[in-house]
């Protein structure tokens, strides 16, 4: 089913008139004021021309705006704040969710309902209050609708307890028929198994609702090395990871740091490799834990300490404001010592590459095992997550995508057969059954004819109505 929507026509002032009337928030059209600003996404190297934005502030505006595409044959994006956006959504309905941003935690049931606009640092904020915590991302300003629709690999808690979308009570969403439904494994089994993990593929999100866990305090921070100990500090990891319980969360990441205002002085400018530690225990249990690789070689920087839950965002220190990047993932299926030595010669000091991070997550535990009630997410049993990131403007679109495209092709020996879609990149060709599985993608599919036939929401990673 192919679609031509930059061919579709411009949404005209007469057109919006009755969406206008019957929106609470804001209906803008290219060129009003507020329209650059809604279309902003935070990647500065993505852009957004769609033909009109719903800047919605209840479901009953996104079921307005839903019905609106219907009519008009459109497709629908849905934007939070944009760290992920597929397309460029020319001839689109854009509904900007940021202004429906409740939340509402559940101290004795330890739950949060989420409207679905909410950041991450929004929710940890609030529930921390309570003395419970999430299974959120590393990134604060991230959304918490489309990473946990996209599985979410939370790397503070994620290996004890599993995917963000493991977690997942219920979903209030808008289908493609304009629909409010709620969404849970009574109700319509079918589509809550496909939401959770199938990332935007089958409604808009208006609410959802999600377990929390009894965390107040983390010991966990960042140990940096000198990037010419990256052969030593990658081994005695690799060695050492697989021993730690699952309240260990680890990653390793090598990194060459831009020397721009906001990188903290001891490693601006520098070449790194940062092994980043988030441990649910007791602090001297960790302290312990970690002695063999604060002794692989002198650090640099050492963050690792007791901490409270709203300070986790310093664990992996990521940009909170928007910058120009391109960033692609893969799974691995293994690391052996071939492997180690691959990325070593990739990323190493004696590689010519121009990414600014390399990052791969250990993943198990609970990540391999189904949830009580299964969900969509594919990458189960798959032990490792590789990242590339690369950072400048557009008009170095070419080289960005190359230096990623170098480290990812240099390690398909040792890739997975299935995609975590939250790392995918935003352009990236990748058909639906190389994400999931043809198993889970021939089910995904069958749902997505029940729920959107005319395949309404397609500007993602796409999964194409059965036929």
């Amino acid at each position: 089913m192919a679609f031509n929507d930059a061919s579709l026509p411009p949404v005209l002032p007469e057109d919006a008139a009755p969406l206008l009337a019957t929106v609470a928030g804001s209906v803008l059209l290219p060129g009003e004021a507020g329209y650059d600003d809604e279309r902003a996404v935070w990647n500065l190297n993505h852009e957004l021309v769609p033909a009109v934005i719903v800047v919605a502030e209840s479901a009953r505006d996104i079921q307005a705006a839903v019905t609106f595409a219907a009519a008009q044959h459109r497709p629908v994006l849905v934007k939070t704040t944009g760290h992920q956006i597929v397309g460029q959504a020319r001839g689109a309905v854009v509904i900007a969710t940021h202004r429906m941003n409740d939340i509402t935690i559940d101290v004795a049931g330890r739950t949060a309902r989420v409207g679905a606009g909410a950041l991450w640092s929004e929710v940890i904020a609030k529930a921390a209050k309570a003395g419970l915590a999430a299974l959120n991302g590393s990134n604060p300003t991230v959304g918490v609708s489309g990473y946990t629709l996209g599985g979410g690999l939370s790397p503070t808690l994620g290996r004890s307890h599993g995917y963000a979308a493991d977690h997942v009570r219920s979903l209030d969403v808008v289908t493609a028929d304009g629909k409010l439904r709620h969404v849970d494994a009574d109700s319509e089994p079918d589509l809550f198994w496909a939401l959770r993990g199938g990332k935007g593929n089958f409604a808009v999100v208006t609410a959802l609702e999600f377990d929390l866990f009894p965390v107040s305090r983390l010991y966990g921070g960042g140990i940096y090395f000198l990037g010419e100990r990256t052969a030593d500090v990658l081994r005695a990891w690799t060695d050492w990871h697989p021993s730690t319980p699952e309240t260990m969360v680890t990653s390793i990441a090598v990194m060459r740091m831009p020397s721009v205002p906001g990188v903290p002085e001891p490693v601006r400018g520098k070449f790194l490799v940062s092994v980043r530690i988030a441990y649910n225990g007791r602090t001297a249990d960790g302290e312990r834990m970690i002695a063999p690789l604060r002794a692989v070689a002198p650090a640099v920087l050492d963050t690792v300490r007791d901490m409270p839950y709203t300070e986790v965002a310093s664990i992996h220190s990521e940009p909170t404001d928007p910058l120009p990047y391109y960033e692609r993932g893969i799974m691995l299926r293994e690391f052996p010592a071939q492997a180690q030595d691959k990325l070593i010669e990739l990323v190493g000091p004696d590689a010519e590459t121009t990414l600014v991070i390399a990052e791969l997550r250990a993943l198990g535990g609970a990540w391999d095992r189904e949830p009580a009630v299964p969900n969509a997410v594919a990458t189960r049993g798959l032990p490792y997550s590789l990242l590339g990131v690369s950072a400048g403007p557009l008009s170095q679109e070419q080289q960005l995508k190359r230096s990623v495209a170098e480290l990812l092709d240099g390690m398909k020996p040792w890739q997975g057969d299935r995609r975590f879609v939250n790392n995918l990149a935003p352009d990236e060709a990748a058909d639906g059954a190389a994400i999931y599985g043809p198993e889970r993608y021939e089910r995904l599919a069958s749902i997505k004819k029940t729920y959107d036939p005319a395949n309404m929401f397609r500007l993602n990673h796409n999964v194409i109505p059965a036929t």
